[in-house]
């Protein structure tokens, strides 16, 4: 996490994000994309899950439980970090809670298997996992402990100094 300071005190880039309109859009993002999806699933995907052969039904079943896992934790963190924008947890509250999210499960199968599917079904797997590059990728951002910046203490030119100062002295 960078630091910056500013106005005498230091304040984390992180913090500062889950109050940020980009935040706010990722959220409402994620948040339209599962309904979008449980809509689809409930609705036009079941239809459209009936008239497929039988091996394409498989894996049309086995993408949307993927889809649907994948969704379900990507929600998960998009709630957590919501919690912290409202003050309802710190942000090392949601980073131990966020243990329990797992923003790799489900990837989904192989891209032959899947063009084989629905085309909307397709549009939400691509989507799903657009959203879950950006989540990792933030969630590193903001998760990753702090590179020590301080220098180092002391006068880094003493252990030579004194390597010097051996070989002259014996």
């Amino acid at each position: 996490m960078e630091r910056l300071q500013a106005d005498g005190a230091l304040v984390q880039l992180s913090e500062r994000f889950t109050n940020s309109a980009a935040f706010g859009a990722l959220f409402r993002e994620g948040m339209d994309l599962v309904e979008e999806t449980a809509a689809y699933l409930d609705g036009a995907g079941r239809t459209e899950a009936k008239a497929l052969d039988r091996a394409v039904s498989l894996t049309y079943a086995t993408e949307s439980m993927r889809l649907t896992t994948r969704l379900m934790q990507l929600a998960s963190w998009l709630l957590l970090h919501r919690a912290v924008k409202e003050g309802e947890m710190t942000l090392i509250q949601a980073n131990r809670e966020k243990t329990k999210v797992k923003l790799t499960a489900a990837d989904p199968g192989p891209t032959d298997t899947i063009e084989k599917l629905p085309q909307q079904l397709q549009d939400l797997i691509t989507r799903s996992m657009s959203l879950q590059t950006r989540v990792r990728r933030l969630d590193t951002t903001i998760h990753t402990p702090p590179t020590d910046r301080m220098p180092p203490i002391g006068n880094p030119l003493v252990p030579q100094l004194n390597a010097l100062k051996a070989a002259f002295e014996g």
